[in-house]
Formats: C-alpha cells, structure tokens, sequence
C-alpha cells in the first residue's frame, strides 16, 4: 500500500515538475523575443528592418512557435490530472489551449510571410506607395488579430478552467489559484476589447490588463518545479478512488 501511494505521489510530482517547465517554456521566450521584435516586427520601418534581420527574424519565429507547442503541451499535461478532479473543465482547458498553440503556429507562419514580403519590398528597391504597402497592412492585421485576440482569448478560456479546478481541489494554495483567476480574467477582458476594436493591438491598456498573469504563471511554475501538487489533495483522492474501487468489486 506504502509503496503505491509513494509511486503515485513520485508521478505526479513528476508531472507537476513537466507542467511547471512548460509554463516557463510558453512563458519566459516572450519575454526573451521582446529585443528581437524591436528589431524587426516592431520597428517603424519594419518592412526594410525584417529584410536586413533575416536571422533575427527567423530567431524571433522559432521562439513563436516553441511557445505554441508548450502552450499546447500545458493542456495536455494537466489534463490526466485535472479529469480526477472535474473532467468536463479537463477537457475543455486541454482543448482551448491545443487550440491556442495552434494558432500560435498559425501565427509563426504569417510572420514567414512577413519576412518573404519584407524581401521582395527591398528587391524592388523599397518603393514608397505599392501593393507591399498593402500586404503589409493586411499582414500586420492578420498577426495582430492572431496574437491579441484570438491566441489571447483561447489561452484566457483554457487557463481559467484550470484555475477553477485548482481553486475548487486546493491542488495548489488558494491564494495562487485566485491570483490566477484574477489576472487570466483581466487577460480576457483585454482580449475581448481588442476583438471588438476598442482597444488598439498591443496598447499601453491591454499591456496593463496582461501583467497581473505573467508574474503568476511565473510563480505557479516555480511552486509546481518545487513542490509540486498537494499531496494531501492527492492521497485523499487516491484513497476515495480506492474505496469506491472496494465498493464496486463487492
């Protein structure tokens, strides 16, 4: 018995371990980008300051699209922990963030676009008034769509189905589950107000509503690498399940 319960605390520590790793691999990247995108997708002139960054550019998308894949990877790696607790939210947080990393990649392949666009505009000598004026404009809207609506409301959704499983379980304290429902809420709102046109992509607001989340997914990563998930929690659902187990064979 002594050993079952040790193997089954030893995997989901391990699992709590993984989840935590993901969150700092979806998380810290775009805090490491933020230079890289000064350089190229930010710049003022950035149709000639992607062509002269091609690396940087590439660089920029690589860690666009490790991000996709570990936001993706957060769902999948909470899901078998979460279904023991709620199924219905396990499901529906592991299916919004796969979406989410989805479009992320979605998004990796517009700035490919952008890069291929960027070059062209210099070959043909950086003309002031053209169609990659255009392509351009109708590009940037398409990421910025991507990035500050739709990748932010699916992330929002799946997160906050999550932080409900964790508040109603206490899988983690209280006070970080809450600090999490506060912030992906606020992460949401600004979504939403950029979806309807209300607030510009990207603006000083909608950075504002984001950053009550960023430190906590921070946090929540370091408490899962560090302490993992509670193993009081755990036990007293693996002896129920167990009980519920002797019920049914007699």
């Amino acid at each position: 018995m002594n050993t079952t319960k040790e193997r089954s605390h030893g995997t989901h520590r391990t699992n709590a371990a993984i989840v935590g790793v993901l969150f700092i691999l979806g998380t810290v990247p775009a805090l490491l980008s933020m230079p890289l995108a000064q350089n190229t997708v930010s710049a003022p002139d950035h149709l000639t300051a992607i062509a002269a960054n091609e690396g940087q550019m590439l660089l920029f998308t690589a860690i666009k699209f490790l991000m996709g894949i570990a936001c993706a990877g957060i769902g999948l790696a909470l899901y078998p922990i979460l279904r023991k607790y709620n199924e219905g939210l396990a499901i529906g947080s592991a299916g919004f963030r796969v979406i989410e990393g989805g479009l992320q990649i979605v998004g990796c392949l517009l700035y490919v676009v952008l890069l291929a666009l960027s070059q062209e505009f210099v070959k043909a000598g950086a003309p002031a008034s053209s169609y990659f004026q255009t392509a351009n404009a109708v590009l940037n809207a398409g990421i910025g769509w991507f990035r500050d609506a739709a990748n932010l409301l699916t992330f929002g959704i799946g997160a906050l189905l999550y932080y409900v499983v964790f508040y109603q379980s206490r899988l983690i304290p209280r006070w970080l589950s809450v600090w999490g429902l506060v912030g992906i809420t606020l992460s949401m709102l600004s979504a939403l107000l950029v979806m309807f046109h209300l607030l510009p992509p990207f603006g000083t607001i909608q950075v504002i509503l984001n950053m009550p989340i960023l430190p906590q997914e921070l946090v929540l990563a370091g408490w899962l690498i560090a302490k993992g998930f509670n193993p009081s929690v755990i036990a007293s659902r693996s002896a129920k399940t167990a009980a519920n187990e002797l019920l049914s064979a007699a």
